[in-house]
């Protein structure tokens, strides 16, 4: 596996050595945090969900007011040619779309953009079998609907975080949960529903591909949810691209379910890792 230093990417129209990737400092993404970005998994050297994660990136750029300075294809094309290059067996691909360089600090100019490609490591499978403790805050994301680089609430809380021993923060406001910082919720009810939040939430590819599992075998429901619900619920877990499903066993002090991950989140992880296997399994024909 290359190391970092020899890893390549893209930058304001060239592909470059990542030791080489520059921004100036009048770019809205330094002045103002004003960008958006997706993150692609690319797994055996094929980029997974690619049409969804696209989908959502030039809609968040469209939501934002900034023009993506490629097409589609043009997009395609780079990440081929960056996932040919690196030669990672399990990566990160980040596209990343900022406000250009402002000549007054504030007003967006012609969009930079650029495309990045790291390691990536999943979840231990230790991690998995145990779940996770989380904590919650009151807050609801601003321009939910949108993945900006925005992130300035969850990383401000990681101090609170790891003082309470919590993994991740799920975000609620007026009693309604939301979401993480960088993942979707869910939780399973007593009878056997899976149920995620409707609104205030950016809308998870994996999130996506979860539902449509389930789907298959629980009834499923997308709607608001009361934060005392969740702590009565039988399961909770969470889902990312990076995370894939973490069950989620405490929230704040309360226990959830039987305090151990239980078999819908373990049955739809296993589903899903099924899922992106066939993509993988499809792709090389």
């Amino acid at each position: 596996m290359p190391s970092n230093d020899k890893l390549f990417a893209y930058n304001l129209g060239q592909i470059v050595p990542l030791s080489e990737a520059t921004l100036h400092i009048s770019d809205l993404s330094v002045q103002r945090g004003y960008g958006v970005f997706d993150f692609v998994k690319v797994q055996q050297g094929y980029p997974l969900f690619l049409e969804d994660y696209l989908d959502r990136f030039y809609q968040s750029a469209e939501l934002m007011h900034l023009a993506v300075p490629l097409s589609r294809e043009e997009m395609k094309e780079v990440i081929a040619k960056l996932t040919e290059l690196n030669k990672l067996p399990l990566a990160g691909m980040k596209m990343i779309l900022t406000g250009g360089y402002s000549e007054d600090g504030f007003t967006p100019m012609n969009p930079n953009l650029l495309i990045t490609q790291l390691p990536l490591t999943l979840p231990s499978a230790d991690k998995v079998a145990k779940g996770i403790p989380i904590m919650t805050h009151d807050y609801v994301r601003e321009v939910p609907e949108v993945k900006t680089i925005n992130y300035s609430m969850g990383i401000r809380l990681l101090h609170e975080q790891k003082a309470s021993g919590a993994e991740e923060v799920l975000y609620a406001k007026n009693g309604i949960v939301s979401e993480f910082p960088r993942c979707n919720f869910f939780i399973v009810t007593h009878d056997g529903t899976v149920v995620t939040p409707a609104s205030n939430i950016l809308k998870g590819i994996t999130r996506k591909n979860v539902l449509s599992l389930a789907g298959r075998r629980y009834k499923t429901e997308v709607r608001d949810i009361r934060l005392e619900e969740v702590l009565q619920a039988r399961e909770a877990f969470l889902t990312s691209t990076t995370k894939r499903i973490l069950p989620i066993v405490r929230i704040d002090d309360v226990m959830i379910g039987s305090g151990k991950p239980g078999e819908f989140s373990m049955q739809l992880l296993q589903d899903l890792i099924s899922l992106e296997e066939g993509q993988v399994a499809a792709a090389k024909g």
